[in-house]
């Protein structure tokens, strides 16, 4: 339909042309040797062709010309989206400013000839782009400068939400049913805007209405946590509305939101975080944070146990700490059940979890 309308604005524009064009040469000596002005017939006749050529040039080249103009398009879009907003407005501004910075300054200087508006205009350009990319560079100390002008209003900002400079922190599904984010965001830990994308609620939505019992526990219980977190946490919470319609799986949408935002996605999820550390898209992991407070246990420290089951090889035993930390017993298979004090012989740390290994201690 774009390309219709567009064909036929050029080829309007083409038939234009062509009557200004016919209209010029009308008065040239060429054509006035040719046809007299006084003839009507012959001049309505002569503007009737000099349209309808100019016009179906147009009409021809004008594919072409649009679909120039439509990559051109695709280019800036796909370029604009990998900005972050405030680099956008501030570029913009800085873009603005120099521009009517340049129109000020010429002004003092007039002069009508034609080479002067030709450099005018070309140092207009140049003083634009550099005011658009200090403005860039410089957004976060313009931005504290109007915070710094807004301090009167300081008391009535705190009443509200905090809203922090950190980068925004996309929630994933598993992370939110995980529920362990609120209580992260409640330490305060987490600066930044919170992100919920549309696609993700609708992927809650989805399996809190699964015909499935234990899907659908989980699919309520992250709608829950995500009340939770926007009513009774002091964080900021957003909504993103856009979709990308042209990627059908939620975890490639997120990492695709993470990269046009600039922001970092918050997972639980080890095969995403896998993924995003290969497309370069920052990945905070609620495991890792977790693997990453548990108390520290070094070779040759002792501990109470209860081995609960038998292990992968033989003789072996397995006990839990509260955190879910597994313990690997060697020789605790026939001590199922049972309390003992063991030792520590070695400590294996993954991206998955932590796994102490022991053995019973020597009388």
């Amino acid at each position: 339909m774009l390309k219709k309308l567009l064909r036929g604005l050029f080829t309007i524009i083409g038939l234009a042309l062509g009557w200004i064009l016919g209209s010029e040469l009308m008065d040239t000596e060429y054509i006035l040797k040719l046809i007299s002005k006084n003839n009507t017939i012959e001049t309505v006749l002569f503007m009737i062709f000099s349209i309808l050529i100019v016009g179906l040039i147009f009409f021809i080249v004008s594919p072409w010309i649009i679909k120039g103009i439509i990559k051109t398009m695709d280019y800036f879009e796909t370029n604009i989206q990998k900005l972050p907003i405030s680099e956008i407005i501030s570029g913009t501004i800085g873009a603005i400013t120099g521009l009517i910075i340049s129109i000020l300054i010429f002004k003092l200087f007039p002069n009508p000839s034609q080479a002067w508006i030709i450099i005018e205009s070309a140092i207009s350009i140049i003083v634009a782009a550099l005011t658009a990319d200090l403005a860039i560079k410089k957004r976060d100390e313009i931005t504290s400068l109007f915070v710094n002008l807004k301090k009167t209003n300081s008391e009535k900002d705190k009443k509200g939400k905090l809203v922090s400079k950190g980068a925004a922190k996309i929630l994933d599904t598993s992370v939110i049913i995980d529920g362990r984010i609120f209580d992260i965001c409640q330490t305060g830990f987490v600066e930044g805007t919170l992100i919920i994308p549309n696609f993700v609620l609708a992927e809650l939505r989805h399996i809190a209405d699964s015909s499935d019992g234990l899907k659908r526990n989980r699919g309520r219980r992250g709608l829950d946590i995500l009340n939770k977190i926007q009513k009774e946490l002091n964080v900021e919470v957003q909504i993103y509305e856009k979709d990308f319609p042209d990627i059908p799986e939620v975890d490639s949408k997120l990492l695709k939101l993470a990269q046009v935002l600039n922001g970092k996605v918050v997972t639980n999820d080890y095969n995403l975080n896998k993924v995003a550390e290969f497309q370069g898209v920052p990945v905070l992991n609620i495991n890792e944070l977790a693997n990453a407070v548990k108390p520290v246990v070094l070779p040759g420290e002792e501990m109470k146990i209860t081995i609960i089951k038998d292990g992968k090889e033989s003789g072996q035993g397995v006990a839990y700490l509260d955190d879910g930390t597994m313990i690997v017993v060697e020789g605790g298979r026939k001590h199922i059940g049972e309390t003992l004090t063991v030792t520590v012989t070695s400590v294996l740390q993954t991206a998955a979890g932590r796994m102490i290994f022991a053995k019973q201690k020597e009388a």
